[in-house]
């Protein structure tokens, strides 16, 4: 796939981290020690730096210029230069990458549609070339498609931490079922993870938080001549929306954010974020596990008692792990790490996990839940942390750390443990690196999230989500002054694409500010296959089935 960057592939992406940061280095970062004596010497986090970004300067930055240029595919590509610190407006500046695809019907045009999607640490720009032939007519028609790779992120100065041999050998010696004695060396392991983000990207790493993403979005609206904002943000691009709503109420056209994220939770309060997480979803797994035994004909996994095989997997795995094609090996950590992400999917996948399973159980490494996370995987994973660990303020007490981690593992015991004491990867598994965070974080934003004065703002939920409580969005709709809230009773994550329903809303909203009902209910899922699917059915993307693997390849649904 060309893309708009001439260098491409991460090891190349991480060559130039630096390079597009222009102007001087700025100065070095110093962790003061490892684990908990270097937890303790920390200050508290306050809400001094967002304060700091927002009054330091009233001097406006300058609205970048863009030249677009052809990138195939009927795409145009183009560079935009903006602040690297939002309170030296007209100093250093990051270059960001760009994408868009003008509507289809000039016409019909109304303007520009952002999307953004999940992570923190996923491409926009791959984000639109992915999922723009499935988006709706109506949309492709209305709008010119436009994304970007957001600060720290792909083409736009790709944040490093641990390089590929280490996050290899770390993801390789974490387990799936964690000894007892496994707090101590997951807090070191990520206080070495803190170590390299410093010795790597440390000139970067103050400001990726989301107020400074968002502002970034506003110089974009200006650069495309937009008078505002009309956005479809996905997972964690809810929170972004959710902040650029909050900065810049009056500037919101339409938002719908799908997947929503609890904001005062995520940011301010993150132990309370972090324990549904968990519960949500060890809930779907447990769902599936339910399924499974009712339904032993088409899930064929676990003899009657899939609940007790999926333990005893873990273990069997973690005791001789099963050597991979590429050389590497998979264990019971590499199990979980592949259910995370793919249980996503919701209940079309379920019958796709069932044979998964058997053959995990019989050993046969072509069982998609045993490919370990791959280079292509910790070019998601290593932002993930960082940007999280910049936006939310955990408290740096030690003791309360272990007690929540401890707390989380054994609320949600088929996949917990091994996301609260394995290596910093995805969202379960950041406290360890968070609470030991060592850099300034002037770019993150901690409210108020009312965004008051803005248009009506669509927030969509899904009650089964394993990866966006669905509480979450409840909460998020109550705590923006003008929301209306569209609900998926289904399992999986996010509802856009996978809801014909729910589909049709988001997109009647954004093309004709046609706001459902706060209450409306979709409740279309796709039901489970009576085997196991070999092209992906309608209404997902069954991303392991049709792509081979799933290296958090951010994708839209299938539906039109």
């Amino acid at each position: 796939m060309t893309t708009p960057d001439p260098v491409s592939g991460s090891r190349a992406r991480r060559a130039f981290t630096r390079l597009r940061i222009a102007g001087a280095a700025a100065t070095a970062l110093v962790v003061a020690g490892t684990g908990a004596q270097a937890m303790a010497a920390q200050p508290t986090g306050t809400n001094q730096t967002t304060q700091t970004a927002r009054t330091a300067s009233q001097e406006a930055p300058p609205v970048p210029s863009l030249v677009w240029s052809d990138c195939q595919g009927g795409f145009e590509c183009a560079n935009a230069e903006v602040p690297l610190d939002y309170r030296a407006p007209q100093g250093r500046t990051i270059t960001l990458a760009v994408i868009r695809k003008k509507a289809a019907d000039q016409a019909k045009r109304k303007g520009t549609l952002f999307l953004q999607p999940g992570g923190p640490g996923n491409s926009g720009v791959d984000f639109v070339r992915n999922n723009y032939a499935d988006l709706p007519a109506a949309l492709r028609d209305s709008f010119d498609v436009f994304g970007y790779d957001v600060r720290g992120v792909g083409r736009s100065s790709a944040l490093q931490c641990w390089d590929d041999q280490r996050y290899t050998q770390a993801v390789t010696q974490a387990k799936g079922v964690p000894g007892p004695d496994a707090f101590g060396p997951a807090l070191r392991e990520a206080a070495e993870f803190n170590q390299a983000c410093v010795d790597n990207s440390g000139e970067l790493l103050p400001y990726v938080g989301t107020e400074y993403v968002a502002r970034d979005i506003d110089l974009l609206r200006q650069a495309l001549g937009e008078d505002k904002l009309t956005y479809y943000g996905r997972s964690f691009g809810t929170y972004i929306g959710t902040v650029y709503a909050a900065l810049f109420p009056e500037r919101v056209r339409a938002l719908a954010l799908d997947g929503a994220y609890d904001p005062v939770h995520y940011a301010n309060r993150p132990y309370a974020y972090d324990r549904p997480q968990y519960l949500a979803l060890d809930g779907a797994m447990s769902r599936f596990l339910d399924w499974c035994a009712a339904d032993q004909a088409t899930c064929g996994f676990g003899d009657g008692d899939p609940r007790a095989a999926f333990e005893k997997l873990k273990a069997d795995l973690d005791a001789n792990p099963v050597p991979t094609a590429n050389g590497g090996q998979a264990n019971g950590y590499t199990l979980v790490y592949r259910l995370m992400f793919n249980i996503n999917e919701g209940k079309v996948i379920w019958p796709s996990f069932g044979e998964a399973l058997r053959k995990a159980q019989q050993r046969d490494n072509t069982s998609f839940l045993l490919r370990p996370p791959s280079p292509a995987s910790f070019d998601f994973l290593g932002p993930n942390v960082v940007v999280e660990c910049v936006d939310r303020d955990y408290p740096r007490d030690p003791g309360r750390l272990e007690r929540n981690v401890t707390a989380n593992a054994q609320a949600a015991p088929l996949l917990g443990p091994a996301m609260a004491y394995g290596p910093p990867t995805y969202d379960h598994q950041h406290a360890t690196a968070c609470t030991q965070w060592p850099g300034e974080r002037v770019s993150r934003y901690d409210g108020s999230y009312r965004a008051k004065g803005s248009a009506p703002i669509l927030v969509v939920g899904t009650t089964g989500d394993p990866d966006t409580p669905y509480q979450d969005a409840v909460a998020l709709s109550r705590r923006l002054d003008n929301a209306s809230l569209l609900t998926f009773r289904a399992e999986g994550h996010t509802a856009f694409g996978r809801s014909a329903c729910a589909t049709d809303a988001v997109t009647g909203y954004l093309v004709d500010l046609k706001v459902p009902a706060s209450g409306t209910t979709c409740a279309d899922e796709t039901q489970p296959p009576s085997s196991t699917p070999t092209v992906a059915p309608p209404g997902t993307t069954l991303g392991e089935l049709r792509n081979g693997v799933n290296e958090r390849l951010d994708r839209i649904g299938t539906l039109r």
